[in-house]
């Protein structure tokens, strides 16, 4: 829940900062030295001031940054990499983890970040690299920070993207950088192409679609994606080894071949090729999904995470929209519901199947906006459980935030229209996941898991943790099982991302960081599924997949 803040007094930058700005950690001092003592402090900050020039290069100047959030126009990204003393970067006040991200054009080593905290500082945060902005690795990260200037030095690592993620705030407000600097050198341009990639297949079909896999290219740095060529053509890229090529003629054969990519852009030899043939069956339809969407204050006309996702399922143009809860925060009322999600996800009402989440019960009643907004859609059946079937597919949403104990009337429910059900293959979704890797896992849906693997359910999508997670399928026990439910969270909707904590078992893919939408196209006999980023990029692929 993000709670209401005070308002915030306009903050100048304390006359040491200056002093701060400059100085190499571990020099914390934050007492009044004696002017001898100062006159010192300068000297040694020219002195180094020289020598690093001349050890190192400022890399992160005047580079494209990025955040997870900004507190106005005036505290953009840029501002924490502008060289400027009186500008800075500043997150939403009384937010959670944030991030801020600079791009350094090129692969490049790193040996220092140098972060200047303005009043609202990071007591938790980390340092990390990545070569693409997508998959990200730690190399420093500290939970005993107390603001002023941090520089953390002998990293001794390279990528294209850092970033410092914050997650422990020191103070009521968010987070605020006045500068974020980050040195290393360049040891010349990559010139070296990765290794093409090897043992491609083909792995699914169906009426319209080809899925395949490849084994891993090498790299001197490292790869940062593949680019799919259909016919001599590309058609599609992946940060994985795994792709599903939609959209096809059934029946037409296609030629597939894969190339690697670095950060400098090199291209691989294509790999060897091979061939898919969509094959005729039974009619298909789509399915895009993710929870956990809205923010206050996004709309259509910001480039935010609710937008961004929404235009990918405009891209992806899908027969029918699932939300996972938490479609609109804090409180889910029907003015931000209105506001916001109605300006992004909104489009999609008339196609949308809803389901709520802990924050659409933070309303002053709890659910009123809602089941205003959504209307019959949220309450088919005048409860906020309900189901509906297409195709093949029997689709139950069900309530995190009400009973789910054997006796509940939910459970009971849910027992009753399984019974009754028709159709070869089922999926359920509510909020809050029983397993995740990440900070939420919550064991209210245990007897649904039970109710719903004695029924040979397929699929169970979940929201909650701001992040994607695909699991083997499983028994409510957590031990695989061939003849268990795949659970798929999906709550990459477009609020503020989380962090991973502990894998946990039967984890077979986990992605965070970016906003995402999941697309699934469902026969009467399958199901496949790809994790799209909001760029297209498809960060996971599975399946085909046949019913139980």
């Amino acid at each position: 829940m993000h709670l209401p803040q005070p308002l915030r007094p306009t903050r100048r930058r304390p006359p040491s900062r200056a002093f701060r700005h400059a100085l190499p950690r571990p020099s914390r001092s934050r007492g009044i030295a004696a002017i001898a003592a100062v006159l010192a402090l300068l000297a040694a900050v020219l002195t180094f001031g020289e020598t690093a020039s001349a050890a190192e290069v400022l890399l992160s100047r005047g580079k494209p940054a990025t955040a997870s959030s900004t507190e106005g126009s005036s505290y953009g990204a840029a501002k924490a990499v502008d060289g400027k003393s009186d500008t800075r970067w500043a997150s939403k006040e009384g937010s959670g983890a944030q991030w801020l991200s600079v791009d350094l054009g090129s692969d490049v080593s790193i040996s220092r970040v140098r972060l200047t905290w303005e009043d609202a500082y990071a007591k938790a945060y980390r340092i990390e690299v990545s070569p693409d902005g997508a998959s990200w690795t730690k190399v420093y990260s500290t939970s005993a920070g107390d603001g002023g200037t941090d520089d953390v030095g002998s990293l001794a690592t390279h990528g294209r993207h850092v970033r410092v993620y914050a997650s422990t705030r020191g103070t009521d407000y968010g987070y605020s950088l006045w500068e974020f600097e980050v040195f290393g050198g360049t040891s010349g341009p990559d010139t070296t192409a990765p290794s093409a990639p090897t043992s491609p297949k083909v792995t699914g079909t169906t009426p319209t679609g080809v899925s395949l896999a490849w084994t891993a290219a090498t790299d001197n740095v490292g790869v940062t994606g593949y680019d799919i060529l259909r016919d001599g053509v590309a058609v599609g890229t992946s940060v994985g080894t795994t792709y599903t090529d939609t959209g096809l003629t059934t029946g037409v054969s296609y030629t597939y071949t894969i190339r690697a990519k670095d950060a400098a852009g090199n291209l691989s030899a294509p790999s060897a090729a091979v061939i898919g043939t969509p094959q005729a069956g039974s009619s298909s339809f789509t399915v895009a999904a993710a929870g956990d969407i809205s923010d206050p204050g996004c709309t259509a006309s910001q480039e935010c995470g609710a937008q961004q996702t929404a235009r990918r399922v405009e891209a992806i143009n899908p027969d029918e929209v699932i939300t996972l809860g938490d479609n609109q925060y804090d409180t889910g009322s029907l003015s931000d519901y209105r506001k916001y999600y109605d300006t992004t996800w909104g489009r999609f009402k008339a196609k949308t199947h809803p389901s709520p989440g802990n924050h659409e019960y933070d309303d002053s009643t709890p659910e009123a906006g809602y089941k205003a907004y959504f209307g019959d859609r949220a309450t088919p059946d005048g409860t906020t459980w309900y189901s509906w079937n297409r195709g093949g597919w029997h689709f139950v949403a069900l309530d995190s935030e009400q009973s789910m104990s054997a006796t509940s009337a939910q459970i009971k429910w849910l027992k009753a229209d399984l019974a009754n059900n028709t159709q070869g293959c089922v999926a359920a979704y509510w909020h809050k996941p029983l397993y995740s890797s990440g900070p939420q896992a919550d064991k209210v849906s245990q007897t649904a898991w039970q109710v719903l693997y004695d029924a040979h359910a397929d699929l169970i999508l979940n929201g909650h943790d701001h992040l994607y997670e695909r699991y083997a399928p499983q028994n409510p026990k957590a031990k695989a099982d061939p003849a268990g439910i795949r659970e798929l969270l999906v709550g990459t909707g477009g609020a503020d991302p989380y962090d991973f904590e502990s894998p946990q078992p039967n984890s077979e893919k986990r992605v965070t960081g970016s906003p995402a939408v999941l697309k699934l196209t469902l026969t009467d006999g399958t199901y496949s599924g790809q994790l799209v980023r909001y760029d297209g990029t498809q960060l996971d692929s599975f399946g085909p997949v046949t019913c139980h």
